[in-house]
């Protein structure tokens, strides 16, 4: 069984626009991130990263889970684990 889901980007068959709405907005930051997030398009993207644009992205997803996310989701949301 896999840990990691990707449902709604296959199911999202809403408008994708930002600035719209604030609804409409986290709807389409949901579908574009886990576009991005496709094995696919990871594999040909992160080789041409710059050392700076991967650092970039590491701290700005980094802050935004310490920043919106406890301890017990962090663990069992995004590290997939059990803790305590």
């Amino acid at each position: 069984m896999q840990a990691h889901k990707h449902c709604f980007v296959e199911e999202y068959d809403g408008m994708v626009a930002f600035g719209l709405s604030r609804e409409i907005d986290e709807k389409s930051l949901m579908y574009y991130l886990q576009k991005f997030s496709d094995d696919d398009l990871l594999k040909v993207l992160v080789p041409r990263l710059s050392d700076e644009e991967i650092n970039r992205l590491f701290e700005i997803v980094s802050e935004l889970m310490r920043n919106h996310l406890n301890d017990k989701e962090y663990h069992g949301l995004f590290l997939k684990d059990e803790h305590d």
